[in-house]
C-alpha cells in the first residue's frame, strides 16, 4: 500500500538546464587555429578562381563567415562566441572578430 500524504511530484527529480562543459585553454587555443586555418584555406580557394589573378582587375575574397569544422564540439564554438573570439552570424556560421 502506498503512503497517502506522498505524491509522485515529490518523487520525481527537478528538472535542471545541463551544466556548461568546461574546455581547457588548450582545447580553445586549437579550436581557434584550426577555425583561422579552414577560413584560410577557404578564402585562398575562392580567390584561386577565375577573375582572380594578377592579370585581371584582382579581387579579394568575399567569405566572412563560415561554418566551423565539425572535429570540435558546437559547444566549444559557442563558449568562444560567448568569450568574444569570435562572432556568431546565424545560421551555423561564425566569424573571426577583427580587432
Amino acid at each position: 500500500m502506498t503512503d497517502p500524504d506522498s505524491s509522485p511530484a515529490d518523487s520525481s527529480p527537478e528538472e535542471e538546464a545541463p551544466p556548461e562543459p568546461q574546455f581547457t585553454k588548450e582545447e580553445l587555443r586549437l579550436a581557434m587555429k584550426a577555425f583561422r586555418k579552414r577560413i584560410k584555406l577557404m578564402r585562398l580557394d575562392e580567390e584561386s578562381r577565375l577573375g582572380y589573378g594578377p592579370m585581371s582587375s584582382g579581387g579579394k575574397s568575399s567569405i566572412a563567415a563560415i561554418r566551423p569544422p565539425d572535429q570540435y564540439p558546437i559547444e566549444l564554438w559557442r563558449a568562444l562566441a560567448d568569450a568574444g573570439k569570435l562572432k556568431r552570424e546565424g545560421g551555423g556560421l561564425y566569424s573571426l572578430v577583427e580587432i
